[in-house]
């Protein structure tokens, strides 16, 4: 009988809960067969929004959780006084081995805390970081960190750049992925403090592909294939990167409809233009992983609509294939002994 892949999906995180998280995991279990999802969040809520689709009954089970954690709330004290909440029955649900993987779109400072807190890092993870996929010329890129560490030290970010390589061979295929620094220059000693501690111990780090610093201009042409940062400088490119995306897109669609001409210009590159624009799209990679927990969490969009989810819920998927976490905690151990 062919293994489960158990997902729990917080179904009252993100904008436009409990809809799309719901058609997100409906639209995962029937693509994949051997996935089980469990829409954790207000039972009776989840349960109508069932009603309304077509599934495989033994690939679903709700998870009665009553209690949500909004956005606005101070994420430690949520995750302490909420218990009944989606995100914390979700996270529980993988520490306790129940669930391989948690996906929501819920309030990103609780997802984070409760990572550390309910999952908790594997041994020798010094800071667990968020890396999403993003798209670029050649394909895509691993940003990390893009929100989880704002204040991270130097043997944080050659941690990040260890983990990032084993997801981006394992996961997406790249044989020997390049690792970059974010910098202001190409040159060695450029960069704030942080960089240029950090630019020598990864050049001298033996298990990645270190090829130097990377501008902000050269991510989107693919020059890389993990893109390290702190969480700071990785939020701003991130928002930056999606923020000009979607102005690009309004742009382009506005400038097809001022004439005649341009109309029917539109209509014969509209094909070609829909297949490329797809592949900038952001949401057709998944969400986030929080890298580095004993299980895997994975943060989508809080606009995150079903397509989002539904990738996410697959991404996890591959990553419990590829047993991406045992690679880490391996590679991590024979860093150590190295040391």
């Amino acid at each position: 009988m062919q293994e489960q892949i158990k997902v729990a999906v917080d179904a009252m995180g993100g904008d436009h809960a409990p809809a799309q998280p719901v058609k997100g995991a409906v639209e995962a279990v029937a693509r994949r067969k051997d996935v089980h999802v469990f829409l954790v969040g207000q039972k009776g809520v989840i349960e109508e929004e069932l009603k309304q689709c077509a599934y495989a009954g033994d690939q679903i089970t709700v998870v009665d959780a009553p209690e949500v954690i909004e956005t606005a709330e101070p994420p430690v004290m949520a995750i302490r006084r909420k218990k009944q909440s989606s995100i914390v029955v979700g996270m529980n649900l993988v520490k306790q081995q129940e669930a391989d993987a948690f996906v929501s779109a819920g309030s990103s400072g609780a997802v984070l805390v409760g990572g550390q807190v309910i999952v908790g890092r594997m041994k020798g993870v010094e800071r667990p970081p968020l890396a999403p996929l993003i798209p670029t010329e050649k394909g895509v890129s691993l940003l990390i960190d893009c929100g989880a560490n704002v204040d991270a030290r130097p043997s944080h970010l050659v941690q990040f750049a260890q983990m990032g390589s084993i997801y981006m061979k394992h996961v997406m295929g790249v044989e020997q992925p390049r690792v970059a620094i974010v910098n202001i220059g190409a040159e060695e000693e450029k960069g704030n403090a942080l960089v240029k501690e950090t630019f020598p111990m990864l050049k001298n780090c033996p298990d990645i592909h270190f090829v130097g610093s990377i501008e902000a201009r050269d991510i989107p042409k693919g020059e890389a294939d993990v893109i390290v940062c702190e969480a700071f400088v990785g939020n701003v490119i991130l928002k930056l990167y999606e923020g000009l995306a979607s102005t690009l897109m309004r742009v382009i669609k506005q400038g097809m409809m001022t004439s005649l001409k341009s109309k029917i210009g539109g209509l014969m590159v509209k094909p070609a233009l829909k297949q490329t624009l797809k592949a900038f799209d952001a949401t057709e990679y998944g969400g986030a992983p929080l890298l580095g927990l004993k299980g895997l969490v994975v943060k989508t969009h809080g606009n995150a609509m079903a397509k989002e989810v539904t990738n996410s819920i697959l991404q996890c998927a591959t990553f419990h294939e590829q047993e991406i976490n045992e690679r880490i905690k391996n590679k991590l151990e024979i860093s150590s002994k190295e040391e």
